[in-house]
């Protein structure tokens, strides 16, 4: 890499250190930060709980209790993303946990973030490569088409769709060196167990769940009603939010980070700024990520609620130095840099 490249990326992580002292300084309660990280855990919980309970009691519609379900778990999203990177209760092992469950039962259709925790880590030691896990899960790196989008939201779908593929690439880049052995067992732990217990059983409830709604359409509705009944609050409580919420972020994480011709280490060129005026209803359910998570890759541990503060003053520093902002050439590129 060269010098003045790394003197680009210290400048940027300087900077943008200083706009989160700053903020510090002014906002005493952002000194605060297990209370701050509890505080939105705790609140995001308890409006999923109401959302679904006016639902449940004819209130609100199935679409805006979906919505408003979608909205509160992108909150949660943000919270385990901090969790993997210890930012709350690091010292009270118990809470921490308890807060890794809680973010993880609501948002049940993702990979499990104890297994996400080792995932996620390799992600920012290896953005952008063949082996970024990660990001390639949710199609980083796919030439856009029909199986792109519909296997954005759907995690199981994906690897069961693009399997024989990842799993020779995979498999050749581990035999190249370009995975080390431990990583390739654990990848191999991943697969089997990474939606365990909650994943693949409500993935499979989905798939029923349409079946049976598309044979009441038909007039079967004598025999499916029973089931479809069952899965109904599922669906509406859990399935169909994250679903809506997995679209959104996957879209906008898979777009906004570059895949397969980045300089290893350039942090640069490793992710762009996604937050053209159209981008807005995605970052509706997935808490600004385009327009925030660019931030995190240069100053790694800091809470989301602060990368949100300061992302004004810190694309202002990001833009001097050479990061791009909606750069959407990359979609035709496959998210390649060059």
């Amino acid at each position: 890499m060269q010098l003045e490249t790394q003197t680009s990326i210290r400048e940027i992580s300087l900077g943008i250190k200083k706009i989160h002292e700053d903020l510090r300084a002014k906002y005493s309660i952002l000194s605060h930060q297990n209370i701050m990280g509890f505080l939105i855990f705790s609140l995001s919980i308890a409006a999923i709980f109401c959302s679904f309970i006016m639902w449940w009691n004819s209130i609100i519609p199935s679409w805006a209790c979906i919505a408003l379900i979608a909205f509160f778990t992108s909150f949660l999203h943000e919270l385990e993303h901090d969790l993997i990177h210890e930012l709350y209760f690091k010292k009270y092992p118990l809470i921490y946990q308890l807060m890794m469950f809680g973010v993880y039962v609501f948002r049940p259709l993702t990979l499990s973030p104890w297994y996400r925790k080792f995932w996620h880590h390799y992600h920012h030691q290896n953005s952008g490569t063949i082996t970024d896990i990660e990001e390639r899960g949710v199609s980083n790196g796919e030439k856009w088409s029909l199986l792109r989008l519909i296997i954005i939201p759907d995690l199981l779908l994906s690897f069961v769709l693009r399997y024989p593929r990842l799993s020779k690439e995979i498999k050749m880049a581990h035999q190249n060196g370009e995975l080390k052995s431990e990583d390739f067992k654990q990848l191999k732990k991943t697969i089997l167990f990474g939606m365990l217990p909650l994943g693949i059983p409500l993935y499979l409830m989905w798939y029923l769940y349409l079946g049976l709604s598309l044979l009441a359409y038909f007039g079967f509705d004598l025999y499916t009603a029973p089931m479809l009944t069952f899965c109904t609050p599922f669906v509406v409580g859990l399935i169909a939010p994250n679903l809506i919420r997995q679209f959104c972020l996957h879209f906008i994480t898979s777009n906004m980070h570059y895949y397969g011709d980045i300089e290893k280490g350039n942090v640069i060129e490793q992710t762009q700024v996604l937050n053209a005026w159209w981008t807005i209803p995605f970052h509706l359910f997935c808490f600004n990520f385009g327009a925030t998570h660019a931030i995190h890759h240069f100053v790694v541990n800091e809470p989301f609620y602060l990368r949100q503060l300061a992302a004004a003053k810190s694309h202002v520093i990001m833009r001097n130095y050479g990061v791009r902002f909606n750069d959407f050439g990359s979609f035709k590129r496959a998210n390649r840099y060059h």
